[in-house]
């Protein structure tokens, strides 16, 4: 899967990227403004990576095609995963992480993050991926194929730090999950920061201030 990007470049070369993974029938492009209110200039030259999900037909939405990372068979998102899809989406993932180490930016200096099912794959890419990543942020979501996540992890990432925000009225993945999903990492040896607000299924300025500060640790 090659993704197609939208990106917020420095004015000279990137020392740091961020790739933000968005979420179910959304756009790479609802992510700028989010990029735009963290203060990266003091986290030195970053670059904002947005990749587009591909279209694909979605289930629980009567196969209307939308951009997703994988398909939504059911209500129940532990009991009923689309382990292809998944799969795939971290393929893609995987791929743009090399792409930017190609580009100078190295494995270290990458935080991988997502959006609801952004999410979800980006805690299960990076985890998997081969080489030490910066962290992992992941707002409204949850642990996909959670129970390989023990035995499939890289070593380089097993102490990864994982930023994890959740809205405590939200009814698209309820808090429940988000916190099973932290209390799982955790569990696996994270150092895992959570932080839920009173919100639905979106972002506010307080988690944004939050995620900014995370940001500033694992960049330091």
């Amino acid at each position: 899967m090659t993704l197609a990007t939208i990106e917020l470049c420095p004015p000279g070369d990137a020392k740091s990227a961020l790739i933000v993974l968005h979420g179910l029938g959304a756009d790479g492009t609802d992510f700028i403004p989010m990029c735009d209110a963290l203060d990266l200039q003091r986290h030195g030259p970053v670059r904002c990576i947005m990749p587009r999900a591909p279209e694909r037909p979605v289930t629980i939405n009567g196969g209307m095609r939308m951009r997703a990372w994988y398909d939504i068979l059911g209500a129940d998102l532990q009991q009923r995963e689309d382990e292809a899809g998944l799969r795939a989406s971290l393929r893609g993932v995987h791929a743009l992480i090399a792409r930017e180490v190609a580009r100078g930016v190295p494995a270290r200096r990458i935080v991988l993050a997502g959006f609801s099912q952004g999410c979800a794959v980006a805690l299960l890419a990076g985890l998997r991926y081969p080489e030490r990543l910066a962290g992992l942020a992941g707002l409204s979501g949850y642990l996909p194929l959670a129970q390989s996540t023990a035995a499939e992890r890289a070593p380089a990432n097993r102490d990864l730090p994982i930023f994890l925000a959740h809205g405590r009225s939200d009814g698209v993945v309820p808090v429940a999950r988000g916190s099973a999903s932290r209390d799982a990492l955790a569990a696996l040896g994270h150092d895992v920061q959570w932080h839920d607000y009173p919100m639905e299924h979106s972002v506010c300025i307080e988690e944004v201030q939050a995620l900014d500060a995370w940001l500033q640790r694992v960049w330091a």
